[in-house]
């Protein structure tokens, strides 16, 4: 029955760790002295096996740091730039996240700079913030710590020093899949498989090319062990050891996951449901799942301890579900007994779980103060077509590539390098054989204890189990938005990779088509070698000379017009000064000259969202006037204009900054099936620079080159003509 094989199934809690404490003495010596007579040559070709292995999975992610670095150098030429156009480099949000690690290392002590940061009031004029809270800024301390520590002031500068960190962090990114890959599948051919594929579709694996700082490029490697970690730990028969090594591995990872990445929650929630699912049809042992879950509780309560009282945390659907899964406990093992009744329960049991979830995370948001993004939920609603809106914030971020759908070029290149087609097949071989053993598991018949080689059933590895619903649901998340293919395709090359690789995923495709002229076992065993190797060699012909070509071209990355910006800033600007413009410049001029700026490139705090879009309104088909009283609301007495902006041909229509203004303003006329924009007053970007009245009365140009222009906001108004 299902009931009796899942209860035997649950009852058996930690198995190997006190299996050999509860044997007869007699037995006991029989085991040992078993153990006595094996071949020494069998223990050496382990230690071997284990050895290299690991030496080749360290040695891939050293290789892919220092090609990431190589690459960063010949693309910026990195050594031979001053400090102003290293700074210039870090784009947006990136500049921001560095410009608080310079300030933390001219901090007079390092408690000082955090008090200085907590209590922030000289980045956003009019503000004080609590950075580290709001920008998840531990990374920065961390590495400013490392810095100082370490002595590192006299041997390395400190941006390298930053870059170093997170290039090595991807290093250990790419062990972690090596090493993930290598546990499904026994061999570490697999590992080798998963690095060559990672690096070949790294414009699809990873940002790291766009935006070093940014917040996930710390998590993720975090978050790649821990899912190393779990994938053992769910495996059957496993040690007590390793077991215990883990489950620590487990609970270190995710709590330092959550720490680095104010979105990590999102990411968990996908991995709990992934769990729940797999428990829910009896596949793994529900005492190893609840200790995942325990942890995600432990992790989510020092996360709001130790991130301010974080009141997002406490509002985050991973708790509400992880509570809800924790509260019925006691109904799942009673709802597991008996026959028929219990398999009706089971499908209820989902459905209870599921509606106690949401009931709790609605609770939690009616009774617990929180500030939650409640533009993300709007957002929500406008793409899935439930809403509409002229909302300039919202249909600006609708219009960002990484939030739109994935585009054909993707599927595109994940086919070229042959990644694609190989991730199907094993999906599809994993999910058949998933669905065959829920299927036995319905009818009744217990799981194995020990899956060996010759049965043919991979569905019944509950890591497999997990990976394979992990890699669905972050594939669906992946269609819908195509940022979130930086999630999805690492574990597109580790699943393709390990499918491969695996004996016991071809010994499944051959017991469905009963092969008999051929050995099946002999079959698959060969197969496993020779089809990953023949990938080897075709991947290493195609592309490893673009790799070596794109390392050996010297890229030129230089913006001279916005180093002459910066410049003029540092020399002519007061100290006092407030600059207003674009978020994304304000964080460039933020990092490089350490003037205060009225807005930033954050999309966390709805003060700030509505900041941006006030001052954006430069762009916009407004008045000097109202655009002289937005700018000193924010005390602003500078104000740059990029032409970029200005003059800006959106790809899309309807997607440049000028035209979502013109919506949100109401500035578009509809006529016979055409849209265009009108207004009594022209658009101010373009009216200012003509240098009449009434604009020269409110703004006084200071500077200029072909990119940027610079006002000066007047204090005492003119109205001379």
């Amino acid at each position: 029955k299902m009931s009796s094989g899942a209860a035997d199934l649950r009852h058996r809690k930690k198995p190997n760790c006190t299996e050999s404490d509860k044997m007869a003495p007699e037995d006991r010596n029989k085991e040992n002295s078993k153990l006595g007579r094996l071949p020494k040559y069998l223990l050496i070709q382990r230690f071997a096996k284990l050895f290299f292995g690991c030496l080749a999975a360290v040695t891939s992610g050293m290789m892919y740091a220092v090609y990431l670095s190589t690459y960063h150098e010949r693309k910026f030429w990195f050594s031979s730039r001053q400090e102003l156009e290293r700074e210039i480099t870090f784009q947006g949000d990136s500049a921001i996240y560095y410009s608080f690690y310079k300030e933390l290392l001219k901090a007079p002590s390092f408690e000082r700079g955090v008090y200085e940061l907590t209590h922030n009031n000289n980045t956003i004029s009019l503000k004080t913030i609590n950075a580290v809270q709001q920008m998840t800024l531990y990374p920065e301390l961390i590495a400013s710590i490392l810095y100082q520590a370490s002595g590192s002031e006299e041997v390395i500068e400190p941006v390298y020093f930053y870059i170093g960190i997170v290039f090595g962090l991807q290093g250990i990114y790419v062990t972690a899949l090596f090493v993930t890959s290598w546990v499904m599948s026994g061999t570490w051919l697999a590992g080798m498989l998963t690095v060559a594929w990672f690096i070949i579709n790294r414009t699809d694996t990873t940002r790291i090319d766009y935006s070093i700082p940014s917040r996930e490029n710390w998590a993720l490697p975090y978050f790649a062990c821990q899912v190393a970690a779990l994938t053992g730990y769910l495996k059957k028969n496993l040690n007590c050891s390793a077991e215990k090594f883990c489950y620590l591995l487990v609970s270190a990872s995710t709590y330092t996951f959550m720490m680095m990445w104010e979105y990590s929650h999102y990411l968990l929630f996908v991995q709990a449901v992934s769990l729940f699912l797999l428990d829910s049809f009896a596949l793994a042992q529900t005492e190893k799942v609840h200790e995942v879950y325990k942890i995600y509780l432990s992790s989510l309560f020092l996360g709001y301890l130790l991130q301010f009282e974080n009141s997002a945390l406490l509002v985050s659907p991973l708790l509400s579900l992880v509570a809800a899964l924790m509260l019925s406990k006691c109904l799942q093992m009673n709802m597991r007994k008996g026959t028929f009744i219990s398999r009706l329960l089971k499908i209820m049991y989902i459905y209870l779980v599921l509606t106690v979830t949401v009931t709790l995370n609605f609770l939690l948001k009616m009774f617990v103060p929180h500030k939650e993004n409640e533009h993300l939920l709007k957002f929500i609603e406008v793409k899935l077509g439930l809403n509409t809106t002229k909302n300039f914030t919202m249909n600006w971020l609708l219009c960002q590539e990484s939030l739109q759908t994935p585009s054909q070029d993707f599927f595109l290149r994940l086919t070229q390098s042959s990644l694609l087609p190989f991730y199907i097949l094993v999906l599809t071989i994993c999910l058949f054989s998933v669905t065959q053993v829920i299927f036995r598991r319905i009818c009744g018949e217990p799981l194995k204890e020990t899956v060996k080689l010759e049965d043919g059933r991979i569905g019944e590895r509950p890591e497999i189990v997990y990976h394979v619903i992990h890699t669905i649901l972050l594939g669906c998340l992946a269609m819908c938005l195509e940022g979130m293919k930086y999630l999805w395709t690492p574990y597109v090359c580790m699943l393709a990779a390990f499918g491969v690789c695996s004996p016991e995923l071809w010994m499944t495709l051959f017991k469905w088509l009963r092969l008999k002229a051929v050995h099946p076992v002999l079959l698959a065993l060969i197969l496993s070698m020779a089809v990953p190797t023949i990938i080897g060699f075709s991947l290493w012909k195609e592309f490893f000379p673009r790799i070596m070509t794109e390392l050996s071209e010297l890229q030129e990355f230089y913006d001279p017009d916005t180093v002459e910006l910066m410049t003029w800033i540092k020399r002519q600007a007061p100290v006092t000064a407030v600059f207003a413009g674009s978020p994304q410049l304000m964080g460039v001029i933020k990092l490089c000259t350490g003037w205060m700026v009225s807005s930033l490139p954050l999309y966390n705090d709805d003060d700030l969202l509505k900041r941006n879009e006030n001052i954006y309104q430069i762009y916009s088909k407004r008045s000097a006037e109202d655009i002289y009283k937005i700018l000193t609301s924010y005390k602003a007495n500078f104000l740059v204009i990029e032409d970029s902006i200005c003059n800006e041909v959106a790809p899309v229509r309807g997607c440049s900054v000028k035209d979502l203004l013109d919506i949100a303003n109401g500035h578009v006329v509809c006529e016979e099936g055409d849209s265009y924009a009108y207004s009594k007053y022209g658009r101010f970007c373009h009216e200012i620079k003509m240098n009449y009245s009434p604009y020269v009365n409110y703004f006084t140009r200071v500077y200029w080159n072909r990119s940027y222009f610079v006002y000066r906001i007047n204090t005492v108004i003119s109205f001379q003509s």
